[in-house]
């Protein structure tokens, strides 16, 4: 089968490798898109994947082709999205509850092949069947919704007419402003450099969209501010832009050397709240189900779909900043 291969830092290509087989409770995908995440950036650099090569891609839905011997809930031909954690269940995180930030952490695309091939293989246990009216492609944006609401989760004590302010309006930053907006938010603003990216924020009904947060009127600061960017100048910014009493949630993918400065006595003075949120944990299948609400449109959300052999080029149109959402469709 065609599958993009990440084979050392800054080195991907699009080759024939081994068609997969399912074990006894997995099942082989027919891949039908699989969309583009800053952690695949992250991995041509040789971070996050603790070993090279492996075939990336975490973001992907298809049709079940082949079922392992003890499979019973999937039968060849059912539309799934995919889970892409993979845990241990055993090490103390785990057996407290806390399974995405498992001692042997894995997932599909990072640590074993994904879905940027013709066929993936996943456990029966991370698929989640479609409904009809899902289109297996769409689909594909299950995995990052369910990483957005395992940030509101983290969000949690938000309180009703909060004011949130987000950086970055790039797939995660909409999908965080998607949700704030049906979680009580009194306003959403958007900052961002991009001025594409700005006006879905604003066809998407954000209070207010701007270049940066000095041109929004919030002397007292916001309530909760979100880092959906990574960038560590963002994120410097994003720390002063927290009122007293407020909350930062550090939810986009830094690179491993960025740094900010926090001072200590305001966190302290001001009862201000640092946390992070990391991944999926028990939120896939309330994402799959929002999804089929029609809590993000896939329309406004998909800026881009090509083919699978034009990988590398897909990773260099979102590593500068360009469109939405990237997929590719093998």
């Amino acid at each position: 089968m065609k599958a993009a291969v990440i084979s050392a830092p800054g080195k991907v290509e699009v080759t024939t490798v081994d068609d997969p087989s399912p074990g006894p409770r997995e099942v082989v995908v027919a891949v039908a898109s699989c969309g583009l995440c800053g952690t695949d950036l992250h991995i041509l650099q040789g971070e996050f994947a603790p070993t090279l090569p492996v075939v990336p891609g975490h973001e992907f839905a298809g049709t079940v082709v082949a079922t392992g011997s003890a499979v019973t809930e999937l039968a060849e031909g059912d539309r799934v999205a995919v889970d892409p954690s993979l845990y241990c269940y055993e090490c103390h995180y785990c057996r407290t509850g806390r399974n995405n930030l498992c001692e042997r952490w894995a997932a599909i695309g990072v640590t074993t092949a994904g879905g940027a091939a013709e066929f993936a293989v996943a456990p029966v246990a991370n698929c989640i069947k479609l409904p009809d009216h899902i289109r297996t492609e769409d689909a594909a944006l299950i995995e990052p919704l369910s990483c957005a609401v395992r940030g509101y989760d983290i969000l949690r004590s938000q309180q009703l007419g909060t004011h949130v302010l987000i950086y970055g309006s790039g797939t995660m930053g909409l999908m965080m402003l998607e949700l704030a907006k049906r979680t009580g938010a009194a306003g959403v603003d958007v900052v961002d450099i991009n001025p594409d990216r700005l006006a879905t924020a604003r066809t998407l009904g954000c209070s207010t969209a701007a270049a940066s947060a000095d041109e929004i009127d919030r002397p007292r600061g916001w309530d909760v501010v979100i880092d959906a960017t990574g960038n560590q100048h963002a994120i410097q910014d994003a720390l002063g832009r927290v009122g007293k009493g407020g909350t930062f949630l550090q939810f986009g993918v830094a690179d491993y050397a960025a740094r900010a400065v926090i001072e200590p006595y305001r966190i302290y003075n001001q009862e201000i709240t640092i946390t992070g949120s990391m991944a999926v944990l028990h939120s896939f299948e309330r994402a799959a189900e929002l999804f089929a609400t029609g809590v993000v449109d896939p329309q406004v959300f998909i800026s881009d779909r090509l083919p699978l052999t034009e990988y590398g080029a897909a990773l260099d149109r979102f590593r500068a900043g360009q469109g939405r959402k990237i997929q590719v469709l093998p």
